[in-house]
């Protein structure tokens, strides 16, 4: 699978950080159902692709997902551990909106995203989000969900 070559030919000479995100990417996103996530269905494809990446030497896993409320962030969490253990607890970032009401999902991740200083990856299916991504945030590649589909 491409990405699975280059992020091992990306990794050969530094370590990489990995940052996916979860509605639409590792969980199916039911617009119908937003604030359910504990029964939202995993995508298993997905997660079997990035559990192979999480087995590359240098990288490291991590999820960086935004929620409405402060109680889907355990929700998420509960969720991780039965379909995508290998994202470490201590790997999981998810930042709720009703925490921080004053900035958009694409300002959360931009924000959190630039305060980590090694070469790092996000893995997004909002295009939205990687254009400002894109625009804002240094020493960065950035894939679309669609790159990792089985």
């Amino acid at each position: 699978m491409k990405i699975i070559n280059e992020i091992k030919t990306m990794a050969k000479d530094q370590k990489i950080d990995i940052y996916v995100d979860m509605d639409g990417v590792i969980a199916e996103y039911d617009f119908g159902r937003p604030l359910d996530f504990l029964n939202k269905r995993p995508l298993l494809g997905n997660i079997k692709v990035l559990e192979e990446i999480s087995k590359i030497p240098n990288v490291e896993m991590h999820i960086l997902s935004i929620c409405k409320k402060d109680s889907q962030i355990n929700d998420k969490n509960v969720w991780l551990d039965k379909y995508a253990p290998f994202f470490k607890k201590e790997n999981r970032n998810v930042l709720s909106k009703e925490t921080y009401t004053d900035r958009s999902s694409s300002e959360l991740k931009v924000d959190f995203l630039n305060n980590i200083e090694s070469f790092k990856i996000l893995i997004d299916d909002d295009n939205g989000i990687l254009k400002e991504v894109d625009k804002k945030v240094k020493n960065i590649s950035l894939y679309q969900d669609s790159s990792i589909v089985y």
